[in-house]
């Protein structure tokens, strides 16, 4: 599938999820980029569908930093991916993830923003 087809997936496919299950808020990892310029060109591409679709749909949206989320999430913001998978298993009370990464991270940015949005309402 082509990159502009996959972007219209990532659109529809998210309005079609906001409609059906009508979330409070979405929670979106911020870029973080090491060495591979490619990659991050694509992910910043899907990430602002992500950003415009909530905007759309006036769903409030937040970002938080990777290190935010695994702080969030396993306590400790320089985790391993396996530390936070772990957590996420726990946090979730499941015994099987997703086998992408990308869902597993989505969920531990959920997680990260429940705990966020819990805090604050506490202030």
């Amino acid at each position: 599938m082509s990159f502009p087809l996959r972007l219209e997936k990532i659109f529809n496919d998210l309005t079609n999820i906001i409609e059906e299950y009508n979330p409070d808020a979405l929670s979106v990892e911020e870029l973080f980029f090491n060495t591979n310029v490619k990659t991050a060109i694509n992910v910043a591409q899907a990430r602002g569908v992500i950003l415009v679709v909530g905007r759309k749909m006036n769903i409030d949206t937040f970002e938080y930093t990777p290190l935010q989320i695994k702080q969030a999430v396993v306590g400790y913001g320089r985790a391993d991916k396996s530390q936070v998978q772990k957590m996420v298993k726990t946090i979730l009370k499941v015994d099987i993830l997703p086998k992408l990464d990308d869902t597993t991270d989505s969920m531990a940015a959920a997680i990260c923003h429940a705990h966020s949005a819990r805090f604050s309402e506490k202030l």
